[in-house]
């Protein structure tokens, strides 16, 4: 196990990784992005704007933390979003396609009563790519 460390993402609030890089096998790693909120890294607060500003931040520090970890948005092959409004899910819906094609991540969104630093919104994910021999 590897932690992944970026400054391109917000420092963890807490004694947790970003993310973390596991050998599964001899042929693939996994890489676990731990939730992110939509925090700015560049000023430790969250975006400014609507809730399409917040996801787009947490899916963008989820995104910098893979590609830290050698890895990018197509190795993602499951997502969790936490909202703390279920009437968010469409337009969080609408950024979520900007980084992802098909085939899609499998995904799961939730509502929940609260979230750290009483963020309205976190996205955690799965990624899984093979190693190549080469």
């Amino acid at each position: 196990m590897k932690a992944i460390i970026t400054d391109k993402a917000p420092a963890a609030i807490g004694p947790y990784s970003q993310g973390v890089r596991s050998l599964f096998s001899q042929q693939g790693q996994m890489i676990f992005v731990s939730g992110q909120l939509p925090i700015d890294p560049e000023n430790g607060e969250f975006k400014e704007g609507c809730i399409r500003c917040k996801a787009r931040q947490s899916l963008t520090n989820i995104k910098h933390i893979l590609e830290a970890g050698g890895f990018t948005m197509k190795d993602v092959v499951k997502v969790t979003i936490y909202l703390t409004d279920i009437n968010d899910f469409s337009a969080v819906n609408e950024v979520y396609g900007d980084f992802f094609e098909e085939p899609y991540p499998a995904r799961s969104a939730f509502a929940v009563s609260a979230l750290p630093k009483n963020a309205p919104i976190e996205i955690e994910a799965i990624a899984v790519k093979e190693v190549s021999d080469k």
